[in-house]
């Protein structure tokens, strides 16, 4: 599949912001916030409809099963989808979702990634309370579940994320500090940014370490392990689309 330190719906929702606002010509929008993909199909055509309708800001939802904080209101079918899928793009003000799917397209030997986005009905959302959104304290509250649940690994004496993770967080913290390193628009507001940056780093680790075999170690801490690393993938996907949402408010409405 193709690397991405971020979810597809961060990047689209700050980079759709950025083309609501006028920062970027709205054909470039796949190129910058999906740099991976090889074909992208209706995405720009329903950003262009939003921004025709006088939306200026995308949001993001990155829901888990058994937990859709930050989803609009909407069908069944959305949740189910964006819940599978783990993400979801909304306009606040006109309400309306796009769900992402990743497929492969192409013939054996000549194959590419293909990003299918389909839209949804959703109900409008008020945004004060991102608005209102201390992120020093959602920053504060991520580093200190990291410290307590990697603590709680330790204890279980399972290994905490694997090899796999560790390339993925080196990769992190190699691109840290700046919004270009880690291809998102400029003027991002800096604790939003260091936030997003943090929970972005933290999520990639806590899903490469799922992915990770632990043969090595009892069934018992095996399962301990996936719990503990499940509600840190959970509460780091809150942050992460706290933070992003935040900022898209910020492009959209003070910079």
């Amino acid at each position: 599949m193709p690397h991405q330190e971020l979810p597809a719906g961060v990047r689209v929702a700050l980079w759709g912001t950025a083309a609501l606002t006028g920062r970027l010509p709205l054909p470039d929008l796949p190129r910058r916030a999906l740099p991976d993909i090889d074909e992208c199909l209706g995405l720009v055509e329903t950003v262009r409809v939003w921004g025709e309708l006088g939306e200026r800001t995308v949001l993001v939802a990155l829901p888990r099963p058994g937990d859709v904080t930050g989803m609009p209101r909407g069908s069944a079918d959305l949740v189910a989808h964006a819940t599978r899928s783990e993400e979801c793009v909304f306009v606040p003000a006109l309400g309306g979702a796009l769900v992402p799917d990743l497929e492969v397209f192409g013939p054996v030997g000549d194959q590419g990634w293909l990003s299918r986005w389909t839209r949804y009905d959703a109900e409008p959302v008020a945004t004060h309370r991102l608005e209102a959104l201390d992120l020093g304290h959602t920053e504060l509250a991520l580093r200190q579940q990291l410290a307590a649940l990697t603590e709680e690994l330790d204890r279980a004496g399972a290994p905490p994320f694997g090899d796999v993770a560790e390339r993925g967080a080196a990769r992190a913290r190699a691109a840290a500090g700046t919004a270009g390193l880690w291809g998102l628009p400029d003027g991002l507001p800096p604790r939003a940014l260091r936030v997003l940056q943090l929970a972005g780093t933290v999520l990639a680790i806590a899903d490469a370490g799922l992915d990770t075999a632990t043969a090595s170690v009892d069934a018992t801490s095996v399962t301990r392990r996936g719990t503990v690393l499940r509600q840190l993938q959970s509460t780091a996907a809150r942050a992460l689309a706290d933070a992003t949402n935040a900022a898209a408010l910020h492009l959209a409405y003070r910079s």
